[in-house]
């Protein structure tokens, strides 16, 4: 009697099991789909140009106030055009120009800096900007009139989508930025460029004011 009891509860708990077996396999395929996903678009970013790796992108200064704690940098909110709002950058522009100079522009933002905490306060990307040799003189590098807020620069004026960029860890592990930042330079238009190639948007080329031959980051 015994042995038919145990007999008949393995038998329940095999249909039952079988029963939810469907859906476990279904729901297994899909993370297992979704994880090669993952790992294929990491790994074409990775082997993406080195130019495509950056998410550069326009982003439009509406405020920047000095840190109460920090003499050199400003808390900026910029927006990248993005559903959660604007993003909080910190940059250490204040002995280079006023907070006047920076609001309202539309700036260059390095979008897939991996965020860390400057001075205390999240700093969610990077402004970037011209600087002469001695790092005296620095510039923003701002998008012409017309581009569109949110909108993704390329270098060069081909019209082939771009790659995806590299995600804010790959950024850090690859050493990406340090690779590319050394080759970024303003020609003797001020146009930002890449191994010669301007750094391009919808609307046009991005310049800063004065600075030709200045390094960028």
């Amino acid at each position: 009697m015994r042995a038919a009891a145990a007999l008949a509860s393995r038998a329940s708990r095999f249909a039952r099991s079988n029963a939810r077996a469907p859906g476990a396999r279904a729901r297994g395929r899909a993370r297992s789909t979704v994880a090669r996903e993952t790992r294929a678009n990491g790994k074409a970013a990775e082997l993406a140009p080195l130019e495509q790796r950056v998410d550069l992108r326009v982003g439009r200064v509406l405020s920047a106030k000095r840190h109460e704690d920090a003499e050199k940098l400003y808390i900026e909110e910029i927006d990248l055009g993005e559903p959660e709002g604007p993003r909080t950058i910190l940059s250490g522009l204040v002995p280079y120009m006023s907070a006047e100079d920076i609001e309202g522009k539309s700036v260059i933002v390095f979008a897939n800096l991996k965020a860390r905490k400057l001075a205390g306060i999240p700093s969610h990307g990077m402004i970037l900007a011209a600087s002469d040799a001695s790092h005296e003189n620095v510039e923003l590098l701002v998008a012409p009139e017309g581009a569109v807020v949110g909108e993704r620069v390329r270098f060069g004026e081909s019209d082939e989508p771009q790659a995806e960029p590299q995600t804010p860890n790959q950024i850090q592990k690859k050493k990406t930025w340090e690779e590319l930042q050394p080759l970024l330079v303003t020609n003797q238009d001020c146009v930002a460029t890449y191994e010669g190639a301007p750094m391009m948007t919808s609307a046009g080329p991005v310049k800063c004011a004065t600075m030709k031959g200045a390094t960028i980051g």
